[in-house]
């Protein structure tokens, strides 16, 4: 199976006076996990409905394979981050009738699902109501209907939320068997550690606009490229050989400047000299989670979108064309 690809060109949306995205543009290679990371209110579930012809750009061009997307088209299985379930039928109905849906015949969809949940640990909530399922198997439900058909394009909106340790980790290699398979990943989340794994290249928004873009490690470069990773006790002193990126207890990340060796050794020794007691020292690039911090800080925004009745609509009604569990409960 050969993944989508995805075109945004000077994609600009307004409402009212305010631009939501300003001027944005991005691709997205066949088979390419890509990471669609910002703060809330930096414009990624706005460029996600406008990429789904959900919404109607105020300017630019956003194509699916080269044509701008309708939900009639298909192909796409869209996870957003508000689950769509019928919350009074059983998980194997919904499931059934989402694949069916999807095109499958009602023996395949039930096969398939009844296989999945299974695998999901699920098996014996099969015929439970989906209203009885705590709000991490629902989201294990959401995820399966999304991806039962195999689509050529995943559009998947914080889809470990909710979850914990144990099952984000389920969730994730299923995302990664569909990488494998060679299909398109969009990835939305505000976990660094799945971009990390997942991610061949990320864009960072920031109030519409590209903060950052390309792969993981040109990201970092443009960030600092490495720190030391510093383990110690006490403080850290002042030093023409590095800047203080964070000290959260005994751990520190100091980012060389140019006065440093590249590995790291004359920090060590200053650090030493100066009477710090370091138990650790390691050289290695900028996490992705404190570029995070250097971009958006600690606000934590506004939604992307105002909250009309108009938007709730579009919200939960966009899944069964796009391929998601969207259908109001």
């Amino acid at each position: 199976m050969s993944g989508a690809d995805i075109s945004v060109q000077d994609f600009v949306m307004r409402f009212g006076d305010r631009d939501v995205v300003d001027g944005l543009s991005f691709d997205v290679a066949p088979g390419e996990t890509f990471g669609l990371l910002g703060s809330n209110g930096s414009g990624k579930t706005t460029t996600i409905r406008a990429l789904l012809g959900i919404t109607t750009p105020t300017a630019g061009t956003l194509t699916v394979d080269g044509v701008p997307y309708r939900p009639a088209t298909g192909g796409i299985g869209y996870l957003p981050e508000e689950r769509g379930l019928y919350r009074k039928e059983s998980v194997i109905d919904v499931m059934t009738y989402f694949g069916m849906l999807r095109g499958l015949r009602r023996p395949e969809a039930t096969a398939w699902s009844t296989a999945y949940l299974e695998r999901v640990g699920l098996a014996d909530r099969a015929k439970l109501r989906v209203d009885k399922l705590s709000g991490g198997q629902q989201q294990k439900v959401q995820l399966g209907i999304t991806i039962m058909d195999r689509p050529r394009l995943l559009i998947l909106d914080e889809p470990t939320k909710g979850l914990d340790p144990v099952n984000r980790r389920l969730l994730l290699d299923l995302v990664a068997e569909r990488k494998a398979d060679g299909a398109t990943v969009v990835l939305v989340t505000h976990h660094m550690d799945e971009v990390e794994r997942l991610c061949d290249r990320i864009l960072l928004l920031k109030d519409g606009r590209a903060a950052a873009y390309g792969s993981i490690p040109e990201v970092q470069d443009a960030f600092g490229g490495a720190v030391a990773h510093v383990t110690l006790d006490g403080s850290v002193p002042e030093s023409p050989l590095y800047r203080v990126v964070r000290h959260e207890g005994h751990v520190a990340y100091l980012a060389l400047t140019d006065a440093a060796a590249p590995d790291g050794s004359d920090v060590l020794a200053a650090l030493v000299s100066a009477g710090v007691h370091v138990t650790g020292f390691t050289m290695r690039r900028i996490p992705l989670d404190e570029i995070f911090v250097q971009v958006y800080g600690h606000d934590a925004g506004h939604d992307d979108l105002p909250a009309t009745s108009e938007h709730e609509e579009t919200s939960t009604s966009t899944g069964t064309g796009t391929g998601a569990s969207g259908a109001a409960a």
